[in-house]
């Protein structure tokens, strides 16, 4: 081991005092910003450890967005089967849309996570975003394409999004905006889409089949074989609830199993659970194979033997619909949600990120390398759309590999090759049954619902706009519903309260008052750091000063999404919890009311 270590010393010395390591501000590059205690050897078992807690998105991603079918097209006779499920054609066509869908997920995550690095030294990873996959799969294209607009236009949304998001980097508006919305649809946008996901979690065609709709009741206890269902309302019969061994799988090795892991803070515990259960589904003479033998069944089959196989993509690529004429009013608002949750998700995830990485300067409020990031990112959600994807963004599970030591690019590109790498194993990702990821989404949802308690219930301005939000997004099955429905209740009231307070000269004030959060937003903030610097005759990219590492902690202290410190910083985001290393709870950093 002497040895070992002794040639691990020498390398990673070598390499920080060479051009890559004074680039990436290795210690010991003699960089004036070197950031301590990052080594080459540490930042590479950090880059794997961010993949293996990410790894889980390529087949969760694919399952998720293949439930619009693509750009297949039904054949069935609408009246008889109106939602194409009995028809084997579009099932196939389904099938090789999720092909498709596994390796432009890999390939965005692999260029959007080597990019971040190479370019915004930043040791965070990139990659289609949950919450709004599932947006865009159940609301905007809808299941099988029975949604708002089809999805060639939700991917030219999306597109624009991108490019829209890159002038707002370079505007230095992308951060701003992230403070300008109130604090509780902040929180309460995590807290709804937590729900939403959690349901997606709970349902047949991507999760472990407990709930059903019914006509007699919105969501009815299920748990049956699918074959059971009753043909026209989708019920399941009482004598046959609960009996379906596929959920109780996905129930105990996804569910229970991946908790206990959690708990013990077993690194990869998500990915674990989904490679147990998937293992257990392959054999094809058991009640639970993934591989029937049926017309469907027996090419997922013929697939998945290939093991390792490039799948080219063939249905959704570059699929672009530019003729939006007869879905205006649906494409604007898709476009508007995914910018909205966008800000919130992709800014506040990367403050946070950086904070725990100690790379956020508390004097000016910013990162190093966060306009680049910004348009890395940016650009990276329109080539996604044109790979077929949903919007790309930063992944909490970053902080895996933060835990790990990671501190430079250097970690994002050790992820994002190993996501390259991962395109040429498609047909083993392709054959992870949804109930191997169902309780994957229940987990997620049960992290983004701890917001809640942060939520200011003192003040019913601020408590009750959030909570429609959140019943909304769980209750209609639409995350636009919810933050439509929260932000113009909360506008509506305060307009009010401040209506009234100005009629009677500040006599009547409603009860709590007082404790009402503060909407204060910073104009002087807009300005980017990029802008400030050419305007003194230097360098765009340059700081004002060397990062003021945070020394002596044991991590990052814990922010809000999007909210404002007393330093002027908008960090959004949570501290690292305890079992997959990604933030926990969400206290605000300025003590506000809970």
């Amino acid at each position: 081991m002497g040895k070992v270590g002794d040639w691990v010393d020498t390398v990673n010395r070598k390499v920080a005092a060479s051009k890559v390591g004074y680039w990436f501000k290795l210690d010991g590059s003699g960089h004036p910003k070197e950031r301590k205690g990052s080594y080459f050897f540490t930042e590479m078992r950090a880059g794997l450890a961010t993949f293996f807690a990410m790894s889980y998105i390529i087949a969760v991603n694919s399952s998720v967005v293949s439930d619009t079918g693509g750009t297949c097209v039904c054949t069935a006779d609408p009246q008889v089967d109106r939602w194409c499920i009995n028809d084997p054609t579009y099932a196939i066509c389904k099938a090789e849309v999720k092909r498709d869908l596994i390796t432009a997920t890999a390939a965005i995550a692999a260029f959007a996570t080597f990019f971040m690095g190479l370019l915004a030294n930043l040791p965070i990873g990139l990659a289609p975003g949950m919450g709004l996959n599932a947006y865009f799969a159940y609301t905007v294209v809808g299941f099988h394409g029975q949604g708002l607009v089809p999805y060639q236009v939700a991917v030219t949304a999306i597109f624009v999004e991108g490019w829209v998001f890159f002038g707002l980097a370079l505007l230095g508006m992308r951060q701003w905006l992230a403070r300008v919305i109130p604090r509780s649809i902040k929180l309460a946008t995590s807290v709804g889409i937590g729900f939403f996901l959690t349901l997606i979690g709970m349902t047949y065609s991507e999760g472990i089949g407990l709930v059903v709709g019914d006509t007699s009741v919105p969501l009815d206890l299920a748990g049956c074989h699918p074959s059971s269902r009753d043909s026209v309302t989708g019920a399941c019969p009482d004598s046959d609830k609960m009996r379906n061994p596929t959920m109780w799988i996905g129930i105990f090795c996804g569910g229970v199993l991946t908790t206990v892991l959690m708990m013990y803070r077993v690194k990869g515990a998500i990915i674990a659970g989904i490679i147990l259960i998937s293992i257990i589904s392959w054999p094809r003479t058991t009640e639970v194979t993934y591989f029937p033998y049926t017309a469907v069944g027996d090419d997922a089959f013929d697939f998945f033997k290939k093991v390792v196989d490039f799948h080219q993509i063939k249905h959704v690529l570059n699929v672009q619909q530019w003729d939006i004429s007869g879905h205006g009013g649906q494409f604007g608002l898709a476009l508007i949600t995914f910018l909205y949750v966008d800000i919130l998700d992709t800014t506040g995830t990367m403050y946070a990120m950086a904070r725990y990485a100690s790379l956020v300067d508390e004097e000016t409020g910013d990162f190093e390398g966060s306009t680049i990031a910004y348009m890395v990112d940016s650009v990276s959600i329109a080539i996604g759309a044109i790979l077929g994807t949903p919007p790309v963004t930063a992944f909490v599970e970053s902080g895996a590999g933060i835990g790990e030591g990671g501190k430079t690019g250097l970690t994002a590109m050790a992820t994002g090759v190993c996501f390259f790498i991962a395109i040429f194993f498609a047909p083993i990702f392709a054959s992870i049954p949804p109930w191997a990821t169902g309780c994957v989404l229940i987990l997620v949802g049960s992290m983004m619902v701890r917001a809640v308690t942060d939520i200011n219930w003192k003040y019913m301005g601020d408590a009750i706009p959030a909570f429609v939000c959140i019943a909304l997004m769980a209750f209609t099955y639409s995350i636009a519903n919810g933050l439509i429905g929260g932000i113009c209740l909360y506008m509506l009231l305060n307009v009010l309260v401040w209506i009234i307070e100005k009629v009677s000269g500040g006599r009547i004030v409603p009860q709590n008052k007082e404790f009402k959060d503060p909407w204060v937003p910073d104009f002087g903030s807009i300005i980017p750091m990029w802008m400030v610097n050419v305007a003194k005759g230097r360098a765009p990219w340059k700081m004002d000063e060397p990062v003021r590492s945070i020394e002596g902690t044991t991590g990052p202290e814990p922010v809000l999404v999007g909210e404002k410190g007393e330093k002027g910083d908008s960090s959004a985001g949570s501290r690292l919890d305890s079992a997959t290393e990604v933030p926990a709870e969400l206290v605000n950093e300025k003590g506000a009311h809970h």
